[in-house]
């Protein structure tokens, strides 16, 4: 073990009754270990296939969270549960009357409790959905900050407590972890507490040398406050002894791997494994003293297991500032598998479990069975089920927004820098719906066209800042920061921009207020935030991603600035749909219908792919007639709209352009036309809501996609199909499907590199010359 000094404590200024809560702790145990028991050895299974559990991992864990939910916790306190701890959780939940008790043999089960912790799946109170390892522990960041955004925007705003993460020492690993605790904004946050979880093991191994230092250092450094707790009361007191100070050494020096092992020994060996061969006089005096019983209960006294030390810390946190206690557990804790390196996964056998059940003074024929009535354990539960009980939240109504701003779109304009103008003129026209965006970028607002938005809102910051810039004439970025921006920067990290963004869009169901978050990010890195926003959608987050530019037409950035397999990522992901509007014109309609999905119930996240490219509006061929420019409009938010306007039943071939390639495909309509070939060009707003189309082959009706595949594709003119994408061509290959027509798909599928746009084009097979020689090949000329 790391030599460390152990954490002062003293006694804190609220009363508890540490036998009481020990005896809470012992059930929650029990019901913890016994709910993976019913899952695995409870229920039929004639699959083969494991149901699983982490009966140690969850063992760990329990003093901590008990601490926290029968003593520290307010209703206003919201906690993220580190994965493996989920059944510690139920648990819990039920001894507070929050979750019935028929849900108890259901872990794992359709319809019971899910094996990570999930906000919107479980039956029971869950603050953060965790599964997806450090991004649930980093969503308590954002949380924190997205309810100190609320805060400055609105009196009305419901308070909020602590944001609590609880964190299995493996997840330091990850990247997300670091990030998060990395960023300037962070660490001002003093309602964030985090709880690691030090059992030094991992899922197949005791890790050989925890550095705590180094980790310590790296959050420090972070400018977090930093606790350790090593020990607990009884072998601190031990340490005090004629020998004791040999003990700490002896125990302190030794690697994890020893002390792991040293928990297994038996009373017979116990004494010579701990002493060796170099023990002085006084540690083997006593050692002797103690004798085996209470040498085994003082090796397991550690910190994170010491119920009053812990209550005792959470009253040294610095409210200026974050806070991470590394709270020493033995994995496994009172299980007879704990401390072995393969007991991740490990199940309990039946003998096993009846002799737990006689441990933790419950009875294995009647597993669930609660505290008796009137007993002090009891009354605890119902005393902190009544504390810890929240108001039902009452999302606000949406803000109403219109479909279109009426606005005439007729200068060439890249749909990136039409975004820009969007939301200046969503200030304009629908200023109460302005008021509830919230734009992000990791250090790319200007670049991404967000300029004019950040000089008419400002920048968000917790606390008003000088800008020494302001009297630069030839700046052109307003840098005003304060609490009544509505522009958060954070560093050049996507993983925090996500992070932020499913937090920001989750406040309608945390606390009642609807904000519509809108983050920007270069495209080719969508697929390095990609797995946090996902997980933040799953979590009930509901945000607008903005990827840009797109693909190869950025072509003098090169292959590290150009996209290839954003399109079908943003196609192929749950709870979101994905538009890659052409013109400007789209981009309205399309941005209007998404903001009206996010931060509602029922809602969806958007993903919107735009191009640096102006293109010329006029190629989109607008209707003059406003009946027929209201059908434009309904069926581009379908998921796209026909521009020819010759009968299909006259066409010998069928162009499909997404995006920035329309040019090239309206090009090649022209051209084809000269080689006596009628074309007909069909614009996508939206693969992905025309393959949802072709699912259900349903009608149309806004958002959702309904008959447009229909409506693009009549099924009674069949014709062959060439599309083209600045991405990879696979994406569009359900077309085939609609009307069963060959096909060619055009796209990227290679590398690009430093070029003009006409040369990136062609280098890839997708300028207008390639789109009419795939047309003629599968016309057979």
């Amino acid at each position: 073990m790391q030599h460390e000094t152990n954490t002062p404590y003293e006694t804190g200024p609220e009363a508890y009754d540490t036998a009481t809560l020990s005896e809470v702790s012992q059930r929650v145990l029990w019901l913890a270990t016994a709910i993976v028991d019913a899952a695995n050895r409870g229920r039929p299974n004639d699959t083969g296939i494991k149901v699983g559990g982490h009966q140690a991992s969850s063992a760990s864990m329990v003093d901590i969270m008990v601490s926290l939910w029968f003593h520290e916790l307010t209703a206003e306190d919201r906690v993220s549960v580190k994965p493996h701890a989920s059944p510690v959780l139920h648990a819990i939940n039920y001894l507070l009357g929050d979750l019935d008790p028929g849900y108890l043999t259901t872990l794992r089960a359709k319809g019971g409790l899910q094996s990570y912790p999930s906000r919107l799946k479980d039956p029971d109170t869950v603050d953060f959905s965790t599964g997806s390892v450090g991004i649930g522990a980093t969503a308590t960041v954002w949380a924190a900050m997205a309810h100190r955004y609320l805060l400055s925007r609105s009196d009305a705003t419901p308070p909020a407590g602590r944001f609590i993460g609880l964190i299995g020492d493996a997840e330091l690993d990850e990247g997300a972890i670091w990030e998060a605790v990395a960023d300037p904004a962070v660490s001002s946050l003093g309602e964030l507490l985090w709880v690691v979880d030090l059992n030094r093991q991992s899922l197949d191994r005791v890790v050989p040398d925890v550095q705590i230092g180094r980790l310590q250092g790296m959050f420090e450094a972070a400018g977090w406050q930093v606790v350790t707790l090593k020990w607990g009361r009884e072998v601190t007191e031990i340490f005090r002894r004629p020998g004791g100070e040999e003990l700490r050494r002896r125990l302190e020096d030794m690697p994890n791997e020893e002390y792991q092992r040293l928990l297994r020994a038996d009373d017979a060996e116990l004494a010579g494994r701990l002493t060796g061969d170099a023990a002085g006089p006084a540690l083997r005096a006593l050692v002797d003293e103690l004798g085996p019983a209470r040498l085994h209960r003082a090796l397991r006294d550690l910190g994170g297991h010491d119920i009053g030390l812990l209550l005792d810390t959470y009253r040294t946190v610095d409210p200026d500032r974050p806070t991470v206690v590394f709270a020493y557990t033995v994995k496994g804790r009172g299980l007879p598998t704990e401390g072995h390196p393969s007991n991740h996964s490990a199940l309990l056998t039946g003998e096993q479990m009846t002799a737990l059940a006689k441990a933790c003074g419950t009875d294995e024929a009647d597993p669930w069975r609660a505290f008796d009535p009137g007993t002090p354990a009891a009354e605890l539960c119902v005393r902190r089920g009544a504390h810890l009980r929240r108001t039902p939240v009452v999302p606000e109504g949406p803000a109403a927004l219109p479909t279109s701003f009426g606005r005439p779109h007729k200068a060439a304009i890249s749909t990136q820098a039409a975004l820009g103008r969007f939301l200046t003129d969503l200030t304009r026209k629908v200023p109460e719906a302005a008021a509830r965006v919230v734009t992000c970028s990791p250090d790319v607002a200007s670049s991404t066209n967000l300029g004019g938005w950040i000089n008419k809102t400002g920048v968000w910051s917790a606390e008003e800042r000088r800008d020494w810039f302001a009297d630069d004439a030839e700046r052109l970025l307003k840098w005003s920061e304060g609490s009544g921006g509505q522009h958060i920067e954070l560093g050049i990290a996507e993983v925090n921009l996500v992070g932020l963004l499913g937090e920001l869009g989750a406040t309608w169901s945390r606390w009642g207020q609807r904000l519509i978050p809108i983050g920007t990010l270069y495209d080719p890195f969508v697929s390095r935030a990609l797995e946090p926003w996902s997980y933040g959608i799953y979590a009930g987050g509901q945000s607008i991603l903005v990827g840009t530019p797109s693909g190869v037409t950025l072509s003098s950035e090169g292959g590290a600035h150009q996209s290839i397999t954003t399109p079908s990522i943003g196609l192929e992901q749950p709870g979101c749909t994905a538009w890659e509007p052409a013109f400007a014109q789209d981009l309205e309609w399309c941005l209007l219908e998404a903001m009206g999905q996010v931060g509602v119930p029922g809602g969806t996240s958007a993903y919107f792919r735009l191009s640096t490219r102006p293109v010329d509006p006029a190629l989109a061929s607008p209707p003059a007639d406003e009946a027929l420019l209201e059908r434009r409009r309904r069926q581009a938010v379908a998921g796209g709209y026909r521009i020819t306007a010759h009968d299909p039943a006259a066409e010998q071939v069928t162009l499909v352009g997404v995006g920035a390639m329309m040019p090239e495909v309206v090009r090649a309509a022209e051209l084809l036309a000269g080689q006596g070939v009628t074309a007909g060009v069909v614009c996508l707003t939206s693969p992905d809501l025309v393959f949802r189309s072709m699912q259900t082959r349903g009608r149309l009706s806004g958002g959702d996609g309904g008959g447009i595949v229909d409506v693009l594709f009549p099924a009674g003119h069949p014709a062959p199909l060439v599309t083209v994408l600045d991405g990879h061509p696979h994406t569009l290959a359900f077309l085939a499907g609609a009307r069963g027509d060959r096909i060619r798909c055009l796209g990227v599928t290679e590398f690009g590199q430093s070029s003009d746009l006409h040369d990136a084009h062609a280098l890839h097979g997708i300028d207008a010359v390639s789109v009419v020689d795939a047309a003629l090949t599968l016309l057979g000329r």
